[in-house]
């Protein structure tokens, strides 16, 4: 047989996918920005697979919600750079909105993967990058002396991509879509143990609320389930992350309240908390002055520069202002946070409507996907970054496509020569 014929009938389109899935899932706790180049460079490819007929563009009603609530945001930060007459200056900055608008490629693309395939990799994957981040996280916790960075170099941003994955092995586990709960959840302690390494307060705040709602959705599992047996396997998962997670949730806080005791006693802003209240205080004065349109990307940047030196005396400065809402505002004004805002209100709504509707396990796990992907965003985006970085996007566009495909999407087939297959939530 002919090596390429071989070649070619094994890397089927669908095939490709599974291949391009498993990467997406495991890449972002484990190897970082490679998720930024794989998620971008296969939206790239499907264009091109679009525009010559060999992919169908798959036009839904949820997809469509979160095309235009995306196309909003992406549109009110070029509008405040174009009302502040900075297109040229801040030109390089719209770059990473690509990112953002491949949404509706891409999920016609994934959208040619059969539905429980594509939920149990997305379980199984995040179970290999929590078991990875943990390994990585030690490394660097133990044996080099600084926070758990992962592959993401921002212990932040790898906290955040790792809490995900740890909702993936939870919502695995507690659905049924893959056997084996006892791994998943071993799976899903190495991940939060990562997490803790990793000192991230926002993270650790985050990773209870969306632990609550992954029970919550699926707690019908729980009737028939022995409440002893749940209740020494809580107990023991506690135990386990008190032992090892202590002594770094200690250090962090005591950080915390020194840092808070400087600020308040002696007004030292020098600090981690100190800079972020900084800027908060910069951010807010700088919305009141443009509340409308903002003041574009790059203008956004030399008022933070400008505030720290004229308000706080320092000469510091960074690309965001520590709180994903306010630097929409600042950017783009109420139009950008409020556009921003949208992506996850319309992603949260298209999710309760499948738990509402829908008893289809994988439907339900689509949903779950959504959820948790909205909670870790915004809770982290209360201290950090929501969008504009490009593993956190990248990583936001992942769970977005696969988890509004599998909640509420229709499967197409890769040609497009046949007619689309409905969710069950349509039918």
């Amino acid at each position: 047989m002919n090596p390429f014929t071989s070649f070619r009938r094994h890397f089927t389109p669908t095939q490709i996918n599974i291949y391009f899935s498993i990467v997406s899932f495991f890449s972002p706790p484990v190897l970082g920005s490679l998720v930024s180049f794989v998620f971008n460079g296969g939206a790239l490819w499907s264009v091109f697979l679009l525009a010559f007929g060999r992919r169908q563009f798959n036009i839904d009603r949820a997809m469509l919600a979160v095309t235009v609530a995306i196309c909003a945001y992406c549109a009110a930060i070029v509008l405040a750079s174009a009302v502040n007459g900075a297109l040229g200056a801040d030109l390089k900055y719209f770059l990473p909105l690509i990112t953002l608008l491949f949404f509706p490629i891409s999920y016609s693309t994934w959208s040619i993967t059969d539905k429980v395939t594509l939920a149990r990799i997305a379980v199984l994957a995040s179970a290999a990058a929590c078991c990875g981040a943990l390994a990585i996280a030690v490394v660097q916790y133990r044996w080099l002396g600084t926070r758990a960075e992962g592959g993401a170099g921002n212990a932040i941003v790898f906290a955040t991509v790792t809490c995900l994955a740890v909702m993936m092995c939870l919502a695995g586990a507690l659905s049924g879509i893959v056997k084996g709960w006892k791994l998943l959840a071993a799976a899903a302690l190495a991940g939060t143990i990562a997490i803790l390494l990793s000192g991230s307060r926002i993270i650790w705040l985050a990773l209870p609320i969306a632990t609550i709602a992954v029970v919550l959705i699926n707690r019908r599992r729980f009737v028939s389930a022995n409440p002893m047996r749940l209740a020494l396997i809580a107990a023991a998962a506690c135990l386990v992350i008190a032992a090892i997670g202590l002594p770094v949730i200690m250090d962090r806080a005591d950080f915390l309240f020194s840092d808070w005791n400087a600020l308040t006693t002696n007004g030292d802003h020098s600090t981690a908390l100190g800079l972020r209240v900084a800027m908060w205080e910069i951010g807010v004065g700088a919305f009141r002055e443009m509340p409308i349109f903002g003041h574009g990307i790059s203008a956004s940047r030399a008022l933070m520069k400008q505030g720290f030196h004229d308000q706080f005396g320092m000469d510091a400065g960074y690309n965001h202002y520590h709180n994903g809402f306010l630097t929409a505002a600042v950017q783009a004004g109420l139009l950008g946070a409020s556009a921003l805002a949208a992506i996850f209100v319309v992603a949260a709504r298209n999710a309760a409507r499948v738990l509402r509707l829908s008893v289809d396990p994988v439907e339900r796990f689509g949903a779950t996907m959504i959820v948790v992907t909205v909670i870790t965003y915004l809770v982290g985006g209360l201290t950090g970054i929501v969008v504009g970085q490009d593993l956190l996007d990248s990583t936001l566009m992942v769970f977005l496509v696969s988890g509004t495909y599998l909640a509420c999407g229709r499967t197409v087939p890769p040609t497009g020569k046949s007619a689309a297959i409905p969710a069950a939530a349509d039918r």
